[in-house]
């Protein structure tokens, strides 16, 4: 793809996951931002960012503040970790440079306001070993077919999409209290920067039943999460899951589907 098709790309994913309004902003050599706030996609003055790239300007984008959208924003994710998170969910992944990370956007499930997408990237930044510093929830990210002159003017190019996974369930991490660092210390004991799949969903396991959540709330939860990607498998694995998931933390009852008391 050319330069306008790699931007075409990018915007046209946001468009078919929900996002249809966007902040424009170009960063000159001097430091000064300048800004395009609240814009339809198609609004976009893309000609004058291209002029405005040429001399050496970077371009970022993100979905319009003072809106709830259904995407999340990861920044700094390598490029091996990006994949494992498109072979997910469905994923924007964008390669900033060849010797540096991905900016990975994923479809949620439902709208996040920017309190919610600041608490969602926090867990995602450990799933993925993202940038700890980008968790604000309204952070801009580059935007794809334009130069990334911090890294010598190499390209933004996508670098995969996914369509057909389903989205991520932000309800899974949005409604849980906010990490500690004793939260966050469990989580990576209990495996969360294993960023398959079934590592992701061990971790999450754990991390609810810690929070509460009864071993029978948790299998059913698990299947629906595990559905999509499991399919009639789905009650089997998160039978076994929410098993080893409650021998970890203690939990002396395991999930029963059907809600039956075993000795």
């Amino acid at each position: 793809m050319n330069a306008a098709e790699q931007t075409r790309s990018m915007l046209t994913w946001w468009a078919q996951v929900g996002v249809d309004r966007a902040d424009l902003a170009v960063r000159r050599t001097t430091g000064v931002m300048l800004w395009h706030h609240d814009l339809v996609l198609h609004d976009l003055p893309l000609t004058w960012a291209r002029a405005e790239n040429a001399h050496h300007a970077d371009v970022y984008i993100r979905p319009a503040r003072g809106h709830a959208w259904p995407l999340l924003f990861v920044d700094d994710v390598t490029v091996e970790h990006a994949r494992q998170a498109a072979h997910d969910v469905d994923a924007l992944l964008v390669e900033t440079s060849p010797a540096g990370g991905c900016h990975v956007w994923l479809r949620c499930d439902c709208l996040l306001d920017e309190g919610d997408r600041g608490r969602a990237q926090r867990w995602w930044v450990n799933a993925l070993d993202g940038d700890p510093g980008s968790v604000s929830g309204e952070h801009l990210g580059r935007l794809a077919g334009f130069k990334n002159w911090k890294r010598g003017g190499c390209w933004v190019n996508v670098l995969a999409v996914s369509h057909e996974l389903g989205p991520w369930h932000a309800a899974d991490l949005t409604t849980m209290p906010r990490p500690t660092v004793r939260d966050e210390q469990q989580c990576r004991r209990a495996g969360l920067r294993d960023t398959t799949p079934s590592g992701r969903d061990w971790a999450w396991a754990c991390t609810l039943l810690e929070h509460g959540q009864s071993p029978d709330q948790v299998y059913a939860r698990l299947v629906d999460r595990a559905r999509p990607r499991r399919g009639t498998d789905a009650e089997r694995y998160a039978r076994r899951t929410v098993e080893r998931a409650s021998r970890h933390v203690g939990v002396m009852k395991t999930a029963n589907p059907h809600n039956q008391r075993n000795p």
